[in-house]
Parts: structure tokens; sequence; C-alpha cells
């Protein structure tokens, strides 16, 4: 059973050796140093396994986990926590926060495998369902969006956008002039897992906003003070624009 995997340690070491025995395994692999770039990582491509040292910079492995359990989207999320404490206290303490297994460093890459896919079976009918198929190809005002192709087009050029951005546009361009609450966006651009905060939504707004500008596009994300945000499909003006452009 292969799956995308998360490496969180802060040691570069740890991470590319144990990137190294998942990649051989089949595993699809990811890492990073702290519970912040963990966070984000997660909410830009869900794992399907996460392998967590306890001793992070800032916050702790073990507060992470707590945090990831406390969600509902991440709650079932498979973790297994590494650490070099090796006590009886510190085991009970990692499982009583919610990891799935607990394996002392140094870890032996054959066990590691057999634990990870313990877990994974383990985990299985908690599985979320499978995305649904990506939606149409929509122009408006003079912008097109293709998610079969990942690709924005103003006039004859592409607009270039990272993927959070495009998942952005792409939503609120197949719900044009409807306004949105950043709370809503948050579920339906980033998924339910998404632990982060509300304003993480106005920092994407303003790249994509920055990415527009050059066709003046940027316009057609409309804040609606105090509600959200919304796509402006059609405007007063564009009766008089006869080139379709924002």
């Amino acid at each position: 059973m292969t799956a995308h995997v998360l490496v969180v340690d802060p040691d570069p070491a740890v991470r590319q050796l144990l990137a190294l025995n998942l990649t051989r395994a089949g595993h699809d692999v990811a890492s990073c140093l702290d519970a912040e770039s963990a966070l984000v990582a997660i909410d830009e491509h869900p794992p399907a396994m996460l392998l967590l040292e306890w001793d992070l910079p800032g916050q702790s492995g073990e507060a992470l986990i707590r945090r990831l359990r406390a969600h509902p989207a991440t709650r079932a999320l498979p973790i297994i926590m590494l650490s070099a404490r090796a006590g009886e206290h510190d085991t009970v303490l990692a499982l009583e926060s919610g990891a799935d297994d607990y394996l002392v460093k140094p870890v032996k890459p054959r066990e590691l495998l057999a634990r990870i896919g313990a877990v994974l079976r383990r985990r299985a009918p908690e599985a979320a369902p499978a995305a649904p198929p990506a939606p149409d190809a929509v122009q408006l005002a003079g912008l097109r969006l293709d998610p079969g192709t990942q690709r924005v087009i103003a006039g004859c050029h592409q607009v270039a956008l990272g993927p959070v951005e495009f998942r952005l546009l792409n939503f609120l361009m197949h719900h044009p002039e409807r306004v949105h609450t950043r709370s809503q966006l948050l579920d339906q651009v980033w998924g339910r897992h998404a632990v982060l905060e509300e304003r993480t939504v106005d920092t994407h707004v303003g790249r994509l906003r920055s990415a527009l500008q050059p066709s003046g596009h940027q316009r057609r994300i409309e804040t609606v003070r105090g509600s959200g945000y919304r796509f402006v499909a059609w405007r007063a003006r564009d009766a008089f624009d006869w080139t379709g452009a924002a």
C-alpha cells in the first residue's frame, strides 16, 4: 500500500534518509521542518500519512497532533511519531495525544515501512471519499479558466497562478456574482481539512489580484465589506466594452 507521506523533522539528514527509504518503497514523499510549514503542506496537498518528530522548533510535535485531532477534517489523519525519547512516559503521552504509533530513533527502515502499512490498513475505512471530477472550463469577462489543463488565459496571454490561487479563481468563476465569506472559501477552496486562519484567504486573494493585474482583471475580484469576496462577471461598462476585457 503506497501513499503520499509528509515527513516533519528539523534535521535535514533525517528528512533525506526517510525520504530515500520511503521513495524506494513506492511512496510519494514531501518534507518540512516545523509545525507551521507542516500545516501549510497539509492544506496544499493533504497527505495520507504524517511522520512527525516530537521535538520541533516552535510548536512541538505533540502540540501539533492535538491541533490536528481537534479539527474534524484532520481528525483521522494517520500519524506516526518519531523521537529519540525512549521512556515509557513519552510513548504513552504521544499515543494519548492522538498518535497512531510511536517509534524510537534511530528508526529501522523495514520496521518503519511495516508500521506505515499497518497504520494505513487500520485507518483505511476512515479515508475520505475521492474528490469529484474537476468542473468544466469557464469563460467570463474575457478570462478563460480550464481546470483540465490548469490554465488561465486573459486575452491572448496565459496568467501564471499558484495552485491555491488557481483553485480560488476556479471556485469564484464557477459561482459568479455570489458573495462568499472567508469561512466558506476556506471550506470550498482549501477543503474542510483546512486548519488555517481566515486571514489566509485575504493573503491569497491579494496574490490572485496581483497575477491578474496586467490584464486589468484584478477588479473582477471584488471585496464585499463585512462579508467576503465575489467574482464580478458583468458591470454596466461592459455593455460598451466590445473587447470583453476587464
